[in-house]
């Protein structure tokens, strides 16, 4: 299977408004009710594979496989932040990118995101067949 070349550069965002169900206290990171660690990586891979899925052929994906989170600020219930994702390097079939968190005009977190791009159809295989 030919996979495709990704360049440096390529980007995407996408938007959360933190409800209850996003926050430390509901996802078990914490005791306040603001938006939780886990949620903000969740959120920043979401953007990560939104930049991927629109050039990615069928039979591949990409499955995250390093992240380092800084979470620098809380963000209240109801507020929207908005993750950007970046391709910062593409080395083979490794994809590394650069995702900021913004409350507004506030940055709430920064997370570095690897990624690598695989056949979907024998990575399932190989989990599955896992001892």
């Amino acid at each position: 299977m030919e996979f495709p070349e990704f360049k440096p550069g390529l980007s995407a965002r996408v938007e959360l408004t933190v409800t209850d169900a996003d926050t430390a206290q509901s996802l078990g990171s914490g005791d306040v009710p603001v938006l939780a660690t886990p949620r903000v990586l969740a959120l920043a891979e979401t953007a990560t594979v939104v930049v991927t899925s629109r050039l990615i052929p069928g039979g591949l994906t990409t499955v995250g496989t390093r992240a380092t989170v800084e979470h620098l600020l809380p963000t209240p219930i109801g507020r929207k932040v908005v993750a950007q994702a970046v391709l910062a390097k593409v080395d083979g079939r490794r994809l590394f990118f650069d995702v900021t968190v913004h409350d507004g005009a506030t940055l709430v977190a920064e997370v570095r995101v690897e990624r690598a791009l695989l056949d979907r159809q024998r990575f399932i295989e190989k989990a599955i067949n896992i001892p």
